[in-house]
């Protein structure tokens, strides 16, 4: 979190990355403006919730397990496992608007209805969960920011692993997934540095504790460009 604050009380974060690419289809048009509202998870956003009041997980999902899934990307493993675990309760969080249009389309086919989505940062979403409140979370491709004076912007820096740290349970599971090298140095340099322990694996084991993963765009890029995915596990100490 950078100095000052927006008149609204807001701090001023800044944000990298994009908000929205192509056009969408009207198909998409129809999900963001038909769905989103419904599946919102409550009052997130500075103008609505200046205050910063906790949104409210047992009216969202009663007393299911709450996941939560940063940077969901177009969707298809959050609605896996929504699907593979309906007693569970999913918030995903994705500023891409192109995203969370795939990610609707998908949730309707679907028919998952122990999902919502934060149109937007996570950092925001980390301000308005109860302490403690989160038994898993997902962190699955993210910007790589590859040049070394961008690395401050991946979220695996203290501006997001100290927030993350406080709405994770005790015990609370943390999996991130990279193709890039400098990302797993930094990952594992950082996390357990916030609260967290690695559950150590080789290459070939990590399926024995991701056995419910679903092979994502991202994942399958990274196949076809030649770079070797790399699977951690966290759990919070």
């Amino acid at each position: 979190m950078t100095d000052g604050q927006h008149p609204s009380g807001a701090p001023w974060r800044n944000f990298y990355g994009r908000f929205k690419g192509k056009g969408l289809r009207k198909s998409q048009e129809g999900y963001l403006e038909e769905d989103l509202v419904q599946l919102s998870p409550g009052a997130v956003g500075w103008e609505e919730n200046p205050e910063r009041h906790n949104i409210d997980l047992d009216a969202l999902f009663g007393d299911r397990d709450v996941w939560l899934e940063i940077g969901f990307g177009g969707g298809e493993h959050m609605v896996h496992q929504a699907t593979q675990n309906p007693d569970v309760g999913i918030i995903g969080c994705e500023p891409y608007i192109n995203g969370v249009a795939m990610l609707l389309g998908k949730i309707r086919a679907a028919k998952a209805d122990n999902i919502r989505v934060h149109p937007g940062d996570a950092r925001d979403m980390f301000d308005v969960l109860p302490e403690q409140s989160i038994s898993r979370a997902f962190l699955l491709y993210p910007d790589p920011w590859p040049k070394k004076r961008h690395h401050r912007r991946r979220f695996v820096t203290p501006e997001h692993l100290a927030p993350l740290a406080r709405v994770l349970k005790p015990g609370a599971i943390f999996r991130v997934a990279t193709d890039i090298p400098d990302y797993v140095r930094q990952t594992l340099e950082q996390v357990p540095a916030h609260g967290f322990e690695w559950l150590a694996e080789t290459p070939d084991d990590w399926r024995n504790s991701w056995e419910d993963w679903i092979s994502t765009r991202y994942e399958q890029k990274a196949f076809r460009e030649g770079r070797t995915p790399h699977y951690l596990t966290f759990r919070k100490t």
